[in-house]
């Protein structure tokens, strides 16, 4: 358990610190106003109409960090600030939301595939782990009995939800593609604009791939407690 705990010790450090970054860049990229003047919801409303999506609606959602995009009910999710405000950060969020729903459109095959697993992770994910250990705790180191079994459905649960992470990730960096390809093309930001969108979408991606090595690495380290203890 001593392993386990450094593991995760040092993968939240990681995040910890890219989070921060994240902050970082994002209250730096707040400060860059756009030169167009257009908030993060005329950006959303502007490159949605550019695809010929009319059925998706832009809504400003409470909280910070909050932006997303929802395909049941068609709506690009954006946080207060990110809605209102005129600035490049805002900008970069709000066409990354509209990425999603580029995606949906045009039936892109990894947000699919990360959709239908949702129904599973939403339920299996909270509790993997502590099945896995109830498993162990039965008997799994020793191979016998019951137990085993718990503990690799457990694995099992979270095998899922390490794919639905390792998923996220192309869907993640795709949407942020499109959304820089978008805002260059259609020149709605400056050279400078542009490079702040730029950095603080690369850092918000990096958060989803510290998530998944996060998820592998303690999947890799409970399948070893079960499967490594049985032989």
């Amino acid at each position: 358990m001593i392993g386990y705990y450094i593991l995760l010790g040092g993968i939240a450090l990681v995040s910890w610190i890219v989070s921060s970054t994240l902050k970082r860049k994002f209250e730096k990229y707040s400060k860059v106003q756009l030169r167009n003047g257009m908030s993060g919801a005329e950006i959303a409303e502007k490159m949605l109409a550019d695809h010929g999506i009319t059925n998706v609606e832009v809504i400003s959602t409470p909280g910070q960090l909050t932006d997303h995009y929802n395909p049941k009910n068609r709506t690009v999710n954006l946080s207060e600030s990110v809605y209102h405000q005129r600035n490049a950060a805002a900008a970069a969020v709000a066409a990354h939301e509209c990425g999603h729903a580029v995606q949906h459109a045009q039936a892109y095959e990894w947000l699919k595939m990360r959709s239908a697993l949702v129904p599973i992770v939403s339920v299996t994910s909270g509790m993997s782990q502590w099945i896995v250990i109830g498993g162990l705790m039965l008997g799994a180191a020793a191979g016998l009995g019951i137990g085993f079994y718990v503990a690799v459905a457990g694995l099992i649960m979270m095998g899922f939800a390490t794919l639905f992470s390792f998923i996220t990730l192309p869907v993640e960096y795709d949407a942020s593609n499109r959304a820089l390809a978008w805002l260059k093309s259609r020149n709605m930001v400056s050279q400078q604009e542009y490079a702040g969108s730029e950095d603080a979408l690369k850092w918000a991606a990096r958060t989803y791939l510290v998530a998944a090595i996060g998820a592998l690495a303690s999947l890799v380290y409970w399948a070893f407690q079960v499967f490594g203890r049985r032989d």
